[in-house]
């Protein structure tokens, strides 16, 4: 994986190798109170940003708090065609794994553009469409950071896309994979 390396760093560093995978995670605004275990807060202790990550991800899971947004159909599949067209039309990024959470999504990519390009183009056009959609237009929709993970292997691409098409049934919101309609399962072939 030779190449340029992009780094950038708000609440939590992001390390980004030029050409190689990367697992993208972002939350609805509010969606989890700061304090708690999450993605963004910048919070003392020596759990680990991994370690973090998976405590965050198992309390949005369970969606006892904060806006649920991405449940609305509607939403969910305007935010799905934004993800399509980075892909198709724009190549910003090659798809290999999504999912639409009701309060967050989980994107696995090989970005062609720079992660923040792509990530400023999916949540400001989502954040835009969302709010028209629910009536909330110039509201925030987005929290502010995204978590990412460089994918250092084609090993750990498989586990993560399995983690990403399995989440719904993990979450209990589908019984198999393909059956919840926002994701990846079955739609992209490998």
């Amino acid at each position: 994986m030779a190449g340029a390396m992009a780094f950038y760093s708000r609440n939590l560093l992001h390390w980004q190798p030029e050409g190689a995978p990367v697992f993208l995670t972002w939350r609805l605004y509010g969606s989890l109170p700061c304090g708690t275990v999450t993605l963004d807060c910048a919070l003392p202790g020596r759990e680990s940003a991994g370690r973090k990550f998976v405590m965050a991800d198992r309390l949005l899971d369970q969606a006892k708090m904060g806006p649920k947004w991405l449940g609305n159909g509607k939403v969910a599949s305007c935010l799905v065609d934004i993800i399509a067209r980075g892909s198709t039309e724009l190549h910003q990024f090659q798809l290999h794994a999504y999912v639409i959470m009701p309060n967050h999504v989980h994107l696995l990519i090989t970005p062609v553009a720079s992660i923040t390009r792509i990530m400023r183009g999916i949540k400001g056009v989502s954040a835009r469409d969302a709010n028209r959609i629910l009536g909330r237009e110039g509201k925030a929709f987005w929290q502010g950071e995204s978590y990412d993970h460089w994918v250092r292997s084609e090993r750990e691409i498989g586990q993560i896309r399995t983690y990403i098409e399995m989440n719904p049934v993990s979450a209990g919101l589908a019984r198999k994979a393909e059956e919840w309609p926002w994701t990846s399962a079955g739609k992209i072939a490998w």
